[in-house]
């Protein structure tokens, strides 16, 4: 079975793109209500303590690490973003890995327009976080956050699965792995694998027309 082309440029680049902005407008807006609606620093809880609401400013990046050294993450950010455009421009032609970056892209351009637009000011913006999974980490996140670390993931998953940014697989693990199976070229049988049945006429035939002997009339 022949599997679907790869994208053109401009396809991979526009899933990207548009990805990155749904991403981007949706981190954007949930940040806008959380200003708006949620006090700072005082915990919502929404469903019990499954789901909790904390509004706060993060000058560092995930644990509140790195508070003093805002700017760095900044320029982490930005080349994470300008490697992804470069990626969408000149090699991804595989769906999977477009919508992955897409998403991945959107991500960090999420906290990049934190880090150059909220106060303080660039490039040492405060990043807005409000939602708390205590059951599943001590960490205050956004939505940017969430797409940054599973996209992260689903990267490293292609990874492991061999999947090229064109779209073709690396199948050198699996030509390695069946080097061992290969028969022998000249298409001898083993005596183990040889027919018994097939092995005994050969043998009653040897001893019943002895070399040398021919038949008679």
């Amino acid at each position: 079975m022949t599997g679907r082309p790869p994208l053109r440029p401009s396809a991979a680049g526009a899933i990207i793109a548009v990805l990155a902005l749904v991403v981007l407008a949706a981190d954007q807006f949930t940040k806008y209500l959380a200003l708006a609606n949620l006090p700072p620093e005082q915990p919502v809880h929404v469903i019990g303590d499954f789901l909790i609401f904390y509004l706060i400013r993060n000058p560092g990046a995930a644990f509140s690490l790195g508070e003093g050294v805002t700017w760095v993450f900044t320029i982490a950010l930005t080349a994470v973003a300008v490697i992804i455009v470069w990626l969408a421009a000149t090699r991804v032609r595989s769906r999977l890995w477009a919508v992955a970056l897409g998403l991945l892209l959107g991500g960090v351009l999420g906290n990049l327009t934190d880090r150059a637009l909220r106060e303080p000011g660039f490039p040492v913006g405060h990043v807005i976080d409000f939602i708390n999974t205590p059951w599943m980490m001590p960490a205050i996140y956004n939505v940017a956050d969430m797409f940054i670390v599973t996209m992260m993931i689903g990267v490293a998953i292609l990874v492991l699965f061999g999947l090229r940014l064109d779209g073709r697989r690396d199948h050198r693990a699996n030509a390695e792995a069946g080097d061992g199976d290969t028969p022998p070229a000249d298409g001898s049988e083993t005596a183990e694998t040889a027919d018994p049945a097939e092995t005994a006429s050969s043998s009653a035939t040897a001893a019943e027309d002895p070399p040398g002997t021919t038949a008679k009339d």
